[in-house]
């Protein structure tokens, strides 16, 4: 992903913290229901952190409750491109192209659009992340840096999210 453009230590620092939490957390994760699916290429990550992302996938590909989504070497543009070339290589695939058919190549395939996206660190841009998965998304902006985002930031979220109506692009 973009991240990837960060010093070769401060990357490293990340795939280690991400392989470490996976490690500790997988079975707390399973234990509450919650399925673990990456999002993103996969292969261009050490093997490593792709063997503790597979084996942890593995072990919650069955849990029914909560979807937990790890966009790690993820890029809007890049699922989108990923897409049309998985779309061109399925030899099954209809030959028209749809917005339905199309999702279906997504990473995100058999999860809901987004409602709700919340950017922290006072950044108000999308940063390249899930383009097609928030055309019609409502958007928070918090001030407040990742760390520091708590449980009263995100309920000022939820309000303010409740408070708006939802078009999906009409009037």
């Amino acid at each position: 992903g973009d991240n990837w453009k960060r010093s070769k230590g401060e990357v490293n620092n990340l795939f280690n913290l991400l392989a470490l939490w996976i490690k500790k957390d997988t079975a707390w994760l399973h234990k509450r229901n919650v399925r673990l699916r990456h999002i993103g290429r996969i292969s261009e990550l050490p093997d490593y952190l792709q063997l503790a992302i597979k084996e942890a996938g593995e072990l919650t590909k069955n849990n029914s409750g909560m979807t937990l989504s790890l966009a790690f070497s993820y890029t809007g543009r890049g699922e989108i491109v990923d897409a049309i070339h998985n779309w061109l290589a399925d030899k099954d695939a209809p030959s028209y192209l749809d917005e339905k058919v199309f999702s279906r190549y997504l990473y995100t395939d058999g999860m809901p659009d987004v409602d709700l996206l919340i950017r922290t660190g006072g950044e108000f841009r999308l940063s390249n992340f899930m383009l097609w998965q928030t055309a019609y998304s409502e958007f928070f902006f918090s001030e407040a840096l990742w760390p520091d985002f708590d449980e009263t930031e995100l309920n000022k979220a939820l309000e303010i999210y409740n408070q708006r109506q939802r078009r999906f692009g009409g009037d």
